[in-house]
């Protein structure tokens, strides 16, 4: 496939289903986000989640952040993530398409679980490149995704593994757990 996945495929699903994914019930998520918490430090200044969806994690993230800017392209999912994280004050959430839209700010953190393989071979290689020129020094990037065959734009190894080449990131931590991967890397 040549071409990111189109923002209205995510509308339609939360059209369908206000939790597509299952992030409020699902065994899998909770069990893949205690391990991406688990892999993060105690705390991190600043924080970049991109595809941060109903915000079930953004909310756990949010604890750890001084600041945590959360985004999303599906509308119907960020109006569920404003409900859930509305008391968190060090939380902003916002409609974002990466790369074509990326917020001008550093970042101690970026957070990408099960988000890159949506995008084209092009988009990952920019959104590497907008990654590593807004992350601070030593900051660290967080990349989780699904490792089964999909027909999105890429599989979750490939995406990952495209997306540590282009940004010249460093591994720090890497698991691969039956479903998922898990890549900690810093800048």
């Amino acid at each position: 496939m040549n071409s990111s996945i189109d923002p209205t495929y995510f509308d339609r699903l939360y059209a369908a289903n206000p939790d597509p994914w299952q992030f409020t019930t699902s065994a899998y998520e909770r069990e893949k986000y205690d391990v991406t918490l688990a892999a993060l430090p105690a705390r991190c200044g600043s924080a970049f989640e991109i595809g941060c969806s109903i915000g079930v994690l953004t909310r756990r993230l949010a604890e750890r952040c001084d600041t945590l800017l959360a985004v999303d392209v599906a509308e119907a999912a960020l109006a569920a993530a404003r409900r859930r994280c509305g008391d968190q004050a060090n939380v902003t959430i916002a409609r974002m398409q990466v790369p074509r839209e990326w917020p001008a700010a550093r970042f101690d953190l970026i957070l990408f679980s099960e988000v890159l393989y949506y995008l084209s071979s092009d988009d990952l290689m920019r959104t590497a490149a907008l990654a590593r020129e807004s992350i601070v020094p030593g900051g660290q990037a967080l990349l989780v995704h699904y490792t089964l065959p999909t027909d999105y734009p890429a599989t979750g190894d490939r995406a990952a593994d495209g997306f540590i080449a282009a940004s010249g990131f460093a591994p720090i931590r890497q698991r691969r757990a039956a479903l998922y991967r898990l890549d900690l890397l810093r800048a």
